[in-house]
């Protein structure tokens, strides 16, 4: 193997989240130096998850089957809803146990210095599914950072017109700390003790 090859999967590596050169670098060389069928079997499981799944229509996350299971459960309440930055966010909410509601993965956060608008955002289809006038409460459960600030705060102006009630998580989550990390105890007071949202006149995106 070249040392083009190895410089390739180096880099590889590296794009992953989390993942700098030195960690990126440890990895290629345990695949390389492991039995071959470890790498085999990574690139088959990669190859099989990245075609294999597909995305809700309902409620937007990832998952096996359009619609996934969370939104054909009857035994889950309609009128209220969940919105979250990511799928990671999804999962640890629900290893909580504390929600029994809908959900809806944004798929990212509002950050112009990165480019990234409410056009980048999955907005439209929770828009769509506010206008059946089922749901009675959004809960913007967006990361404790700027980031998610202003996508939380966009959220609440944006939907104040279409929902009775907004609230957002409050206490047991730590200013900027990621959903996806909060442990399930913390989650749960999140939850319980989440907050009425309180729109600014003013625009996060500008």
């Amino acid at each position: 193997m070249s040392d083009d090859a190895i410089a390739t999967l180096v880099h590889q590596f590296s794009r992953l989240p989390g993942i700098g050169e030195k960690t990126a670098t440890r990895l290629a060389y345990f695949v390389l130096t492991a039995a071959p069928e470890l790498a085999s079997d990574l690139a088959k499981a990669l190859l099989d998850a990245r075609t294999g799944v597909t995305f809700c229509g309902g409620c937007q996350d990832i998952a096996l089957s359009d619609p996934c299971p969370r939104c054909t459960d009857p035994r889950r309440a309609d009128d209220c809803i969940v919105v979250v930055e990511r799928p990671q966010d999804l999962r640890s909410i629900e290893a909580s146990g504390a929600w029994r509601g809908r959900y809806h993965v944004l798929h990212g956060a509002l950050s112009p210095l990165d480019g990234i608008g409410p056009e980048r955002l999955r907005i439209r289809p929770l828009l769509a599914h506010l206008e059946s006038g089922a749901i009675r409460e959004v809960v913007i459960a967006t990361n404790a950072t700027a980031e998610g600030d202003a996508t939380a705060l966009y959220l609440a102006r944006l939907l104040e017109p279409l929902v009775d009630k907004i609230s957002r998580i409050a206490t047991g989550v730590a200013l900027g700390s990621e959903l996806e990390y909060v442990d399930p105890g913390s989650m749960t007071r999140a939850l319980q003790n989440r907050r009425s949202f309180a729109s600014s006149k003013s625009d996060p995106t500008e």
